[in-house]
C-alpha cells in the first residue's frame, strides 16, 4: 500500500519531468540546428558591415539576394583585405632580402663553437670564420653550409658608404638604403625645377661633408637648405653613394641580361626582356631602381626646366647604376651606349616595368 501511494504521489512529477527533458531526437536535430543558427547571424552581420561600408542602408526589408550576392562577393574581398592592410606594421611592409654571410678568417681568443654544428673551434689560430657583418661563428667547412639569413648588427656597420647595399638594408630594417630615400626626398621637395639637375656637380668639399655625415649620424645627417643651398652637392652625394656600391644596383648578375636587352630592337621583346632582367635582381636592389626610376621620371616630367631628358639622365646615371663584371677595357667601352640606353628604357616604361 506504502508503494502504491508513493507512486501515485510521484508519478505526476515523473511525468512532468520526462515531459520538460528532451528526448534524444530532439538533441541531436538542436545540435545540428545550432550552427547554422550562428552562420546565419555571423552572414547578416556581415552584410549589416559590408553595407555600411558600401554606403547602403539595410533595414527590416533587405535587399534581395539576387542583387546582394555579386555586391557581396566583391565588397567582401575588398573590405578584407583594407581591413588586412590596416593592421599591418610597417615592418610587414618591409620587404625582405636574403642576404649572405660575409665571411672572414678570425682568430678567436678562448673556446668558441660552430653556430652551425654546435662543435667547438679547436687551434691556437685562424680556428675558423666570423662573418663581419652580424658576427655568427664557423667552421670553415661549415660556412659552405650556412643559410643566406645573415641579420647585420649596426654595431658592425662602420660606414653607409661602400656599404653593401642589402647588408645595409637589413641593418637598419629598410626597402631601401638612407641616402637614397632622403637624398631623394630632399631633391623633389626643392630642386625639380633647377637647370641642369644631375648634370651639373656640386662642391666636392661639400659633398664629401655629406658622405662624412652619412657615415658618422646616419638618419640624423642634416641635409635640409639651411645646411646645403645648393641642390648640386645632394645630387652629387646621391650619385656618389651609388657609384661606391661595391655591388651596382644593376649588379653582376643581371648585368648581361640587360645589355642583351637593349639591344633588342622590337618593342615587345624588348619590354619582356627588361621585365625577365630585373626579376634576376636581389629584392632590395630592384626595389632601390624601383624608387629611383620613379623619382626621375618625375625629373623628366620638368624637363622645360631643368632641361634633363630621358636620353641625358641615362648618359649621366648609365655608368653609375652598372659596371661591366670582368671585362677588358674595350669591351666596357662598347657597353656605354647600352648603359645609358637600359637607363633610359627604365625611366621612360617605368610604370610598366615596375
Amino acid at each position: 500500500m506504502f508503494l502504491g501511494h508513493f507512486s501515485t504521489w510521484f508519478s505526476p512529477d515523473l511525468g512532468n519531468c520526462s515531459s520538460r527533458m528532451p528526448s534524444r531526437e530532439s538533441y541531436n536535430v538542436q545540435k545540428k540546428e545550432k550552427p547554422l543558427v550562428e552562420k546565419a547571424k555571423q552572414e547578416a552581420s556581415q552584410e549589416d558591415i559590408l553595407a555600411t561600408a558600401l554606403g547602403m542602408r539595410m533595414g527590416p526589408q533587405k535587399t534581395s539576394a539576387t542583387f546582394w550576392q555579386p555586391i557581396k562577393i566583391l565588397a567582401c574581398s575588398q573590405l578584407s583585405s583594407l581591413v588586412r592592410r590596416a593592421t599591418l606594421k610597417d615592418s610587414d611592409w618591409t620587404p625582405k632580402s636574403e642576404k649572405v654571410h660575409n665571411f672572414k678568417v678570425h682568430n678567436f681568443r678562448g673556446p668558441h663553437w660552430c653556430e652551425h654544428c654546435a662543435r667547438f673551434m679547436w687551434g691556437l689560430m685562424a680556428q675558423g670564420v666570423k662573418c663581419t657583418d652580424c658576427g655568427l661563428n664557423f667552421h670553415k667547412e661549415c660556412s659552405a653550409l650556412a643559410a643566406n639569413d645573415c641579420k647585420p648588427n649596426l654595431r658592425n656597420i662602420r660606414k653607409v658608404y661602400s656599404c653593401d647595399l642589402t647588408t645595409l638594408v637589413k641593418a637598419y630594417n629598410t626597402a631601401r638604403p638612407m641616402v637614397v630615400d632622403m637624398c631623394i626626398r630632399e631633391i623633389e621637395s626643392r630642386g625639380l625645377k633647377s637647370e641642369g639637375l644631375y648634370r651639373i656637380s656640386g662642391f666636392s668639399d661639400s659633398v664629401e661633408e655629406v658622405k662624412t655625415g652619412f657615415d658618422k649620424d646616419g638618419e640624423k645627417t642634416d641635409i635640409s637648405v639651411k645646411a646645403y643651398e645648393d641642390i648640386n652637392i645632394i645630387t652629387s652625394a646621391l650619385k656618389l653613394y651609388l657609384r661606391d656600391l661595391p655591388v651596382p644596383v644593376i649588379s653582376y648578375d643581371s648585368y648581361p641580361r640587360f645589355i642583351e636587352a637593349a639591344k633588342l630592337t622590337d618593342p615587345e621583346k624588348k619590354l619582356e626582356a627588361f621585365r625577365e632582367a630585373l626579376a634576376l635582381l636581389p629584392l632590395s636592389h630592384r626595389e632601390t631602381l624601383k624608387y629611383l626610376m620613379a623619382h626621375l621620371r618625375r625629373v623628366t616630367q620638368n624637363e622645360k626646366f631643368n632641361l634633363m631628358s630621358a636620353e641625358n639622365l641615362g648618359i649621366v646615371f648609365g655608368p653609375t647604376l652598372m659596371r661591366a663584371p670582368n671585362q677588358d677595357a674595350m669591351a666596357a667601352l662598347n657597353d656605354v651606349r647600352y648603359q645609358r640606353q637600359v637607363v633610359e628604357v627604365l625611366i621612360k616604361n617605368e610604370e610598366v616595368l615596375f
